[in-house]
């Protein structure tokens, strides 16, 4: 079968997103993605939550540790494994490969249930690695796969529509996660987890079979090297690597968001829990909302021309959302969402973190595309696994960078201001550097020719 054999002549211009949704095409895919993402998000803040709240699932060890460590060892497979999960899509059919991953998802989630039932925290953080190795092997090929079956004109959309959807997964599994707070919450959670894994295995099966990209060859155990190599691989091509540093940049700063939104809401706001669970909303939605302004807005070109806004879009708001952040809260008694919705200095403050999200999808989503169109196509899974790694690092120096500007006294705001400020450098570097990450592959234009 030719890598492009189904591509049929729905286009966007034609039906937009619902059409491109509902094809056979993209549907199935953007299914399972989203509803793996849920699914891990789910388990990992079940995890959180029984941690902090139930003693006895922790044992002797404090929360303020293992919390860190879950996040720690969910993120390392992408390190460990990403470079060579790449690899074995360029020369695998990339659609039965993830229907092998989401068969063997089924497997975990049923011990996972079982753990989250019998309120074993230990057991669940195994599990939490074994679900990083998953995403890290699942990570490069939803993206690699987009280009052989979306036409040209459909692939940033198909991205806007995968970046929208991971986002209000995460929210959606967030917020899914946090039934085990309540009454029988484990049975809830166990048998969502479950579910939502024989749903997503169930949507792969229609992913259509894609011919390999590159010849068969032997899967290498050594990680350390071909992760080594992939690095290496990517920095050759400038315009691809330079898309890696820019998707590393947003993450970066999204992750010392998301990372705040707790601390913010308590000690800066004085506000209770549900405000945290508006905030992960209104960023989520941004996301989305950026995403297909994007496409909107570049009517389905592959351009880096709005880059540059996109950054300096979340540089201005990030530097207002300090501005407009009160002194911090010293009073006992936390304010509920609707007493701060009912103050108007709140909403300058959503508008501000909507601004920085949006304004991050419309960053985002072009050097997603232009990553994908500027990669060698016999080792494009590989590309995109080489930003997963990169990608990594940025979350794990986000952590070191924030714990180190904490210790040193700077408030929450404080890093919200220095991430604008920071973030405006970036943007004057994409500028001068816009141009050059135009040039799609030699492949991609042939097909858009």
């Amino acid at each position: 079968m030719s890598r492009f054999d189904e591509v049929t002549a729905v286009s966007p211009r034609n039906g937009g997103a619902l059409a491109l949704l509902g094809s056979r095409r993209f549907g199935p895919l953007f299914a399972t993605q989203f509803l793996s993402a849920f699914n891990d998000n789910a388990l990992k803040n079940a995890l959180v939550l029984m941690i902090a709240y139930r003693a006895e699932a922790a044992g002797a060890l404090s929360a303020g540790l293992l919390i860190p460590l879950a996040g720690g060892l969910f993120i390392l497979p992408f390190f460990l494994c990403s470079a060579s999960a790449g690899a074995l899509a360029d020369m695998s059919d990339k659609a039965r490969l993830v229907r092998i991953i989401k068969l063997i998802e089924i497997a975990v989630m049923i011990v996972a249930a079982a753990a989250v039932i019998a309120g074993s925290a230990m057991l669940l953080l195994g599990l939490l690695f074994v679900m990083g190795i998953q995403a890290a092997f699942f990570g490069p090929i939803k993206y690699a796969i987009l280009p052989d079956l979306l036409t040209p004109e459909e692939l940033l959309l198909g991205n806007a529509l995968v970046e929208a959807g991971t986002f209000l997964a995460i929210l959606f599994g967030t917020i899914a996660g946090m039934l085990i707070a309540t009454g029988n919450g484990e049975i809830s959670v166990a048998a969502l987890i479950v579910a939502v894994a024989l749903a997503a295995w169930g949507v792969s099966l229609a992913i259509p079979p894609i011919r390999p990209a590159a010849s068969p060859a032997r899967f290498e155990w050594n990680f350390a090297a071909i992760t080594a190599r992939a690095i290496g691989q990517a920095t050759e091509r400038p315009a691809p690597f330079r898309a890696m540093l820019g998707i590393s940049w947003f993450w970066l700063a999204g992750a010392l968001y998301l990372s705040q939104f707790p601390t913010y809401v308590r000690f800066v706001l004085g506000s209770e829990e549900a405000v945290v669970t508006l905030f992960l909303a209104v960023f989520s939605v941004g996301v989305g909302a950026g995403s297909l302004l994007c496409n909107r807005l570049l009517r389905g070109r592959v351009s880096a021309g709005i880059v540059p806004w996109g950054m300096l879009g979340l540089a201005l708001f990030s530097i207002d959302l300090c501005l407009a952040s009160p002194n911090a809260s010293a009073g006992a008694a936390l304010t509920t969402i609707g007493g701060f919705l009912a103050q108007p200095a709140s909403w300058r403050i959503l508008a501000d973190l909507f601004g920085i999200a949006a304004s991050g999808g419309v960053f985002i989503v072009p050097l997603y595309t232009l990553l994908q169109t500027g990669s060698d196509e016999a080792r494009r899974a590989q590309t995109i696994g080489a930003n997963n790694i990169i990608n990594a690092a940025a979350m794990v120096l986000s952590a070191v960078l924030t714990m180190a500007l904490v210790a040193a006294g700077i408030s929450v705001p404080g890093l919200f201001l220095l991430t604008g400020v920071a973030s405006l450098g970036v943007a004057a570097l994409f500028w001068r550097i816009a141009p050059s990450l135009a040039a799609g592959s030699p492949q991609f234009e042939a097909r858009k020719a």
